[in-house]
């Protein structure tokens, strides 16, 4: 119970920072996407207004001219030189005295004057900068403010309007457009975060279960040998005067269960160094048949000494680059096992050949085999087909994985599979 509040509660987490970081990246995405469209969509007004200031900066005396005539359509000047010559009519020019009075109301008009610029007041503090305005709370402009001379040399403000409904409305719909795409986006953003929290507490829950399965199984294997050292070693102590010949069985067993015991968290240290990558190889050059043929070489002996047939078929004659040590041990591993699993005149080979530039390794025997519906668990941890056989073999559960991480260190693989007869084979690939 505990534990699943516990994943609960890391998966809310990843959940909300999964929203947070969603939220952030659309909040920035809309700003810079809202900024973006207000700037393009005023540029062209604004253009306007500074292409006005400038022409009647230059030209002061110089009044609005007429169209071109027919005859002169066919050579148009060009459109920057239009626009001065011929400035957008939507603009509307203002001029003020310094007491903040308008002075050209017949040029604009007495009913616009009349319905909106009537009570109008001279605002100086945006002096030479495009700013937007409302006039009656309901028609948009922007306008530019700046300060020119009359013709008696009188300093007088001229104000520039353009009128920029079109435009405001576009931003209006884009926001609004913006303001439900936000919504149905945060929307998608809490189920795609929750499943992305799923996903990511996947690997969590994984390992976590792995870690407590790890450290159950180690604690048994652990636990066995230790009780068994402690009963002998107390049953010793019933009996102190007593020979050592007469409890060779006790001591021998001790001695037994120590060197599994030892052998036990040698394998747990060469995992757990293996799981937090602090393990690191040492690769030299190796000749794979000579190093195959030394490694065996022992272990033909004891298949004899056993009754059985140990063979070899090398045809790999090049050189890998290895760590020795660590495929020693592999190879040490598979033939162990083979060993343990079988009985006088079984057989037992090692083979290499090369494949598809990679270098292959057979380790085979003719035991008792493995059920195809195991080996796909062969490689866990802790994992024993038969444990009865394996405690009578002193198997753990933990060679074949040191073979696993070994062969994948090396950039490599390995697989088991049912020989055509009987028993199995272990197939291992190294790269050139």
């Amino acid at each position: 119970m505990f534990k699943k509040a516990l994943f609960r509660k890391q998966q809310l987490k990843f959940m909300f920072f999964n929203l947070i970081a969603f939220t952030v990246i659309l909040t920035i995405f809309g700003i810079i996407i809202i900024g973006q469209v207000q700037r393009t969509l005023f540029s062209k007004s604004d253009e306007e207004l500074l292409s006005f200031k400038e022409m009647m900066t230059e030209h002061p005396s110089r009044g609005f001219e007429s169209p071109l005539p027919d005859d002169k359509m066919d050579r148009l000047p060009p459109r920057e030189e239009r626009q001065r010559e011929h400035p957008n009519p939507r603009i509307i020019v203002l001029k003020w005295n310094k007491n903040g009075e308008i002075i050209n109301q017949n040029e604009i008009g007495s009913s616009f004057y009349e319905s909106f610029i009537k009570g109008a007041q001279l605002d100086k503090t945006n002096l030479n900068i495009i700013t937007n305005t409302t006039i009656n709370n309901l028609y948009h402009f922007r306008y530019l403010l700046f300060e020119t001379a009359d013709s008696e040399g009188e300093i007088i403000y001229t104000q520039l309007l353009i009128n920029t409904d079109a435009e405001q409305t576009i931003i209006d719909n884009f926001e609004w457009l913006i303001i439900v795409c936000s919504i149905i986006f945060i929307i998608l953003s809490i189920s795609a975060s929750y499943i992305l929290s799923r996903k990511m507490m996947k690997p969590i829950i994984h390992s976590w279960n792995k870690q407590a399965e790890f450290v159950e199984n180690a604690s048994h294997e652990l636990r066995t040998p230790l009780t068994i050292i402690q009963n002998k070693l107390e049953l010793l102590l019933t009996e102190p005067h007593e020979k050592i010949m007469n409890k060779f069985e006790n001591i021998a067993l001790s001695l037994s269960e120590t060197r599994r015991l030892s052998k036990l968290t040698s394998d747990l240290l060469t995992l757990a160094r293996a799981d937090s990558a602090e393990t690191q190889l040492t690769k030299q050059i190796l000749d794979v048949d000579s190093f195959i043929q030394k490694v065996c070489a022992p272990y033909i002996e004891i298949a004899e000494s056993q009754d059985k047939h140990f063979w070899l078929n090398l045809n790999c004659k090049v050189s890998i680059e290895a760590d020795e040590v660590r495929l020693h041990q592999l190879l040490v591993i598979l033939l162990d096992n083979a060993l343990k699993y079988t009985s006088d005149d079984d057989s037992i080979g090692v083979k290499t050949y090369a494949e598809e530039h990679k270098v292959v390794l057979e380790v085979s025997d003719t035991g008792i085999g493995i059920k195809e519906e195991n080996m796909k668990y062969i490689f866990d941890r802790f994992y024993r087909e038969d444990k009865a056989r394996s405690r009578e073999t002193g198997g753990m559960g933990l060679g074949l994985s040191i073979a696993q991480w070994i062969a994948a260190k090396h950039n490599g693989t390995i697989t088991v599979f049912q020989n055509n007869h009987k028993g199995t084979t272990f197939k291992v690939k190294l790269p050139k």
